[in-house]
């Protein structure tokens, strides 16, 4: 089930006894009957809050991977009338939920304490079976008549909770006057999203006993942590759904299936760990891999990566040079010690390995970027700009590549493409002033009724309004 609860203990374990209290919303009550478009509305706000709260993390390999792996699930499943989007939250808690809507959110907690690729992918076609079975939008419809935004609030304090490293995401769903609603998933629920989940897990090819262990890793670490797992207080009923697995296991789903299809989930749990603001937590977690097997690139990685953010580079560049020495056509190994020597003026460095790391994958903005910065500092300006350019077709997102770019073109005369991405980088931050002074400028070096005036006088329009 998918609610914060407060509880009390029994001798059957866990037993949820919630009313979430919240503000309520008069204005735009729900239907009667809550319909489909009304799941899709309130997934959409929900996520929508959650993406402006800053906790879902944007990582072009992290949302590849995780969507990758969810609808390979979707794909094995009864037609959905929605599309299925997968997200990862910014919190060291071990949890997973899915809201109405086809929207599936897994924490980097629980996606870092998985052991195979299998057990993830059993915890997402369990929360895919919630959403295909609608399970609450049935609880939603049998409640009083809320609007949609009052509901995604109800979600949020059931889903994320009150505290810790998400209570700024559940703040920023503001309300206006008090009601409650109890979100309580059935006995049946759980074991419609388990039969459902191991359906479409076994039919992806992936081994079925692995929603079994993960149900057993996640009694383990409540065991060895002395704590409740927050993966438990939204997921209640344990005994009875472990025994309820096995039982399929034991009469249904007797074929062996794999760990692994996808690939590569031990890079995926290192990307994720640099997202740890606790930087010792990070440390311990790839030196107890490192115990175990001292030549694992990905855990070498993460030491290196690491060590970099904790300022000590020299021991950040022996971990490189180790992990790369196994692994030698690792392209984000080789970009980041690029970016490192980068860091530390050394740009003959920077290049070797950059430019490996651009055979390696051609369109990452970051080697990229750093081909470009690398060549700047060695003062050939007109390499840099080669690089420039190949980011202006790609959407530039960071203030400091129009910075670069811009100091390019200044270098190379080019005057007018310098104070175009010169306004570009100050409106990015927020300097009107200084940006519509650039703009105007860089009029001055273009045609009339040329494409990149009209860009120009757009952008002046917009400061203007």
């Amino acid at each position: 089930m998918n609610q914060f609860p407060i509880f009390r203990r029994s001798r059957t374990g866990i037993i949820p006894a919630v009313i979430v209290f919240l503000i309520f919303q008069a204005a735009g009550l729900a239907h009667a009957s809550f319909t489909i478009e009304d799941e899709r509305k309130l997934g959409k706000e929900f996520y929508e809050k959650l993406d402006k709260s800053d906790v879902l993390i944007h990582d072009q390999r992290i949302d590849a991977y995780i969507n990758q792996l969810g609808n390979k699930l979707v794909a094995q499943s009864e037609k959905a009338p929605f599309d299925f989007r997968f997200s990862v939250i910014k919190s060291s808690a071990i949890n997973a939920f899915a809201t109405p809507g086809g929207y599936v959110y897994v924490n980097r907690g629980l996606i870092t304490l998985v052991e195979t690729e299998s057990e993830l992918a059993s915890v997402l076609a369990h929360e895919i079976g919630h959403i295909n079975k609608r399970h609450v939008a049935s609880i939603i419809e049998k409640s009083q008549k809320i609007g949609i935004a009052t509901l995604a609030a109800v979600l949020a304090g059931a889903f994320l909770g009150g505290g810790g490293d998400l209570s700024a995401a559940v703040t920023g769903f503001s309300l206006a006057t008090a009601t409650s609603l109890s979100l309580k998933y059935s006995r049946e629920h759980e074991e419609e999203a388990d039969r459902m989940g191991m359906s479409y897990l076994v039919s992806a090819g992936y081994d079925g006993k692995a929603m079994l262990d993960f149900m057993k890793l996640m009694r383990r670490y409540e065991f060895y942590s002395s704590n409740i797992p927050s993966y438990f207080l939204t997921h209640p009923g344990t005994d009875e759904r472990i025994s309820y697995i096995d039982a399929l296991l034991q009469t249904t789903y007797t074929q062996k299936g794999h760990d692994t299809i996808i690939g590569n989930i031990k890079r995926i749990q290192t990307i994720l760990m640099f997202g740890e603001k606790n930087l010792d937590s990070s440390l311990h977690y790839f030196q107890n891999d490192l115990q175990k097997n001292s030549n694992d690139v990905d855990s070498l990685y993460g030491m290196a990566v690491t060590e970099e953010k904790l300022g000590r580079t020299d021991e950040s560049v022996i971990y490189f040079r180790k992990a790369l020495s196994l692994s030698p056509d690792d392209q984000d190994i080789n970009r980041d010690l690029g970016i490192l020597y980068f860091k530390l003026g050394r740009a003959a460095e920077a290049l070797v390995f950059l430019s490996k790391a651009l055979s390696l994958k051609e369109d990452d903005l970051d080697t990229l970027l750093y081909l470009g910065r690398s060549y700047e500092l060695q003062g050939d300006h007109t390499a840099a700009l080669s690089f420039y350019k190949k980011i202006e077709k790609k959407n530039m997102i960071d203030a400091d590549m129009y910075y670069s770019v811009a100091m390019a073109y200044g270098k190379t005369n080019n005057p007018g493409d310098s104070h175009y991405y010169f306004g570009l980088y100050f409106k990015k931050k927020k300097k009107m002033e200084s940006a519509l002074f650039h703009f105007k400028e860089a009029l001055k070096y273009f045609p009339a009724q040329g494409e990149r005036s009209r860009e120009i006088e757009k952008e002046i329009r917009s400061i203007k309004r």
